[in-house]
């Protein structure tokens, strides 16, 4: 039963991939009327958010935008930072969504904040730890146990993330019809764009819950 459920995540994520690919493909191609980039569509949204002191930024790669709430800086992709298309307004409204969670202190990403450091310990540990409770699990038990624990926090950021992924989502979407980035005619690829991308948080979610279920039943089975 893991084995199927394990193997329908992996097929749904190759899916919600894909299909986010393609939609950033295709929404890229659609112009926004006004000619704004993605950088002037974020520091618009700043702007208009009463947000001053955060910078916006071009960065290397695709789908590398990302808020970073410890310089406060809005990191966006090349193809984002100049482009003037649907998809490069979404993104850059996505991210500066968080900009304004993090300027509101929104409950979800203060918690996702705080378990970052903790987070970041357990992912480069648990693989190592859960390998070695697995080869010891008839000696030591309570080394994999150990590592499970250190799984659960990463699945707990996952799922913690979901939220902060949403909100930063619905707040754009609403200052782009507000504002009129967007119209009726194109707002849907932006919706469709930003509903694509929160997917992907919900398959790594369930992904990772799947994973620490399987560690788990190794643990519980160890006397079998």
């Amino acid at each position: 039963m893991y084995w199927i459920i394990f193997i329908g995540i992996a097929l749904a994520s190759w899916l919600v991939q894909s299909n986010l690919k393609n939609k950033f493909e295709k929404y890229s191609k659609m112009p926004l009327t006004n000619g704004m980039t993605g950088r002037d569509v974020a520091e618009k949204m700043l702007r208009d958010n009463g947000i001053y002191d955060v910078k916006v930024m071009s960065t290397r790669g695709s789908l590398t935008d990302h808020y970073n709430p410890t310089d406060k800086t809005v990191n966006l992709s090349e193809d984002v930072y100049s482009s003037c298309s649907v998809a490069a307004a979404a993104v850059a409204a996505h991210e500066c969504g968080h900009a304004v969670q993090h300027a509101h202190a929104y409950g979800p990403l203060t918690l996702r904040s705080a378990l970052v450091p903790v987070v970041s310990f357990a992912s480069n540990w648990v693989s190592w730890i859960l390998l070695i409770g697995m080869l010891a699990i008839e000696t030591f038990p309570q080394i994999l146990l150990f590592g499970i624990g250190l799984f659960a926090l990463t699945t707990i950021f996952s799922f913690v993330t979901l939220p902060v992924e949403i909100d930063a989502s619905r707040r754009a979407v609403n200052w782009m019809t507000d504002s009129g980035i967007v119209n009726y005619n194109n707002r849907g690829a932006a919706v469709s764009a930003l509903r694509s991308a929160a997917y992907t948080y919900v398959v790594a979610a369930l992904g990772s819950l799947a994973t620490l279920m399987y560690y788990v039943m190794i643990y519980m089975g160890r006397r079998d």
